[in-house]
């Protein structure tokens, strides 16, 4: 598509279409199997999710996790576990391809992960923070993101036994995403940086 130069109105504006765009067709998109998912190479990284009220955002975190190559997500505390219709309305099978377990405490998972090695990174609005932009990751460590309840955020206990916290930079005013929103923008950067 090409842009006519010139002064011209909104109305006026002109586009030259030199190749028409169409849509990939599903049978195009090199999808693996959940058996060709379970044996790819994943990130290193896995996802805690601390108290998720909202089905819909656990389902949305497993397809985002399965996106982007998440090793496991635990679900701890309230959070609801699969099978249950609401988490797989957006997690379109997504809780078939990535792995998962309960835990009944954030505290305990987040602290058996940080003493197998990974590096607990709770994304929470806390002093001091990195923020997104800035992230940085080391060659052959793991990470843990843990993701807090919609209304409360990453409990204290947990905030506490973090390596670093990472904060989405805003400039709304709400200074405020869903949680499915940000595991994306999160993901999306790890996937880039890790890679």
């Amino acid at each position: 598509m090409a842009f006519l130069p010139g002064k011209r109105s909104f109305a006026e504006l002109v586009f030259v279409v030199e190749d028409h765009f169409k849509k990939t067709a599903n049978k195009d998109l090199d999808r693996k199997s959940v058996s060709e998912f379970h044996a790819t190479n994943k990130m290193p990284l896995v996802i805690v999710l601390d108290n998720i009220r909202s089905k819909h955002n656990v389902g949305s975190v497993f397809r985002t996790s399965d996106a982007f190559l998440v090793n496991k997500i635990y679900l701890t505390g309230i959070t609801a576990t699969p099978p249950h219709r609401d988490i797989n309305k957006t997690a379109l099978g997504a809780t078939e391809s990535v792995a998962w377990e309960y835990m009944e405490s954030t505290h305990t998972a987040v602290k058996q992960l940080k003493e197998d090695g990974y590096i607990i990174v709770s994304v929470e609005q806390a002093e001091p923070h990195i923020s997104l932009e800035n992230l940085t990751t080391e060659k052959n460590k793991k990470y843990c993101l843990v993701f807090g309840n919609e209304v409360y955020g990453v409990s204290d206990e947990v905030v506490r036994l973090s390596d670093f916290c990472l904060e989405i930079p805003q400039s709304g005013t709400k200074h405020s995403l869903n949680i499915s929103v940000s595991v994306g923008i999160v993901l999306w950067q790890f996937y880039n940086v890790i890679r």
